[in-house]
């Protein structure tokens, strides 16, 4: 079954690439998250290296027991006590939305002598719920973490607000885009636009359309996620 969704998702990521004024290349992370390594396997086995999960525990219980090839992303929030474990273990952070947690991942990634390659998170909806950065505040704070050693900024994330239409959070993915043109043509050091992570089960083809070249799909290549497993 995971491989034939992941047959589906592919095709739909292929044509809205082509479909897409940005003619961005599209990388998919695979959200394992609450799935067990076999599922995770599956769709290795498909051809898969991206994985993304919401949790360090969940994350580190993983990572060993998996191909050591797999680009690991942490896309779901992250606490400051947590940082330590993951730093030299993920491809790619997602979730950075304070200067405290850049400053804590610079100083773990500074002690094992590796460079930590993030994602600043945007609360683009200003929705209370949603973790991120307010839009406003965004490059102010681009601009602080540019002066850390060991942490490079690759580009934004945000999580779109949940709608039955997936056209009505096609602004917010459009703000977005416009928020990395501006930040790029800050020419900021140690700061690059080359990710834009936007995009889930429900609206990868309207943010694919808006420019995403990461997107964040779990449920429509794994099915459900049982929470009772966690």
């Amino acid at each position: 079954m995971i491989k034939e969704n992941l047959k589906k998702v592919l095709a739909t990521i292929q044509e809205a690439q082509e479909k897409s004024r940005y003619h961005q290349d599209v990388t998919l992370v695979a959200v394992s998250k609450t799935h067990p390594v076999s599922d995770i396997m599956e769709a290795y086995d498909a051809g898969i290296r991206d994985f993304g999960e919401n949790k360090v525990q969940e994350l580190m219980s993983k990572i060993d027991e998996l191909p050591q090839d797999i680009r690991w992303h942490l896309i779901g929030h992250l606490q400051r006590n947590k940082v330590k474990y993951i730093i030299g273990r993920t491809f790619l952070i997602h979730s950075v939305d304070s200067l405290r947690l850049a400053e804590e991942i610079n100083k773990e990634s500074l002690k094992h002598n590796v460079i930590t390659n993030i994602l600043v998170q945007v609360n683009v909806s200003g929705e209370e719920t949603k973790s991120g950065i307010d839009k406003e505040e965004a490059i102010s704070l681009v601009k602080e973490i540019s002066r850390l050693s060991n942490v490079r900024i690759k580009g934004l994330m945000t999580i779109a607000p949940e709608v039955t239409d997936a056209e009505e959070v096609r602004p917010f993915f459009r703000m977005l885009k416009n928020l990395s043109i501006d930040i790029d043509a800050l020419n900021i050091d140690n700061i690059s636009m080359d990710f834009l992570s936007m995009g889930m089960s429900g609206d990868f083809v309207v943010a694919i359309d808006e420019g995403a070249d990461l997107v964040r799909i779990g449920t429509s290549i794994f099915g459900k996620r049982d929470y009772t497993k966690m």
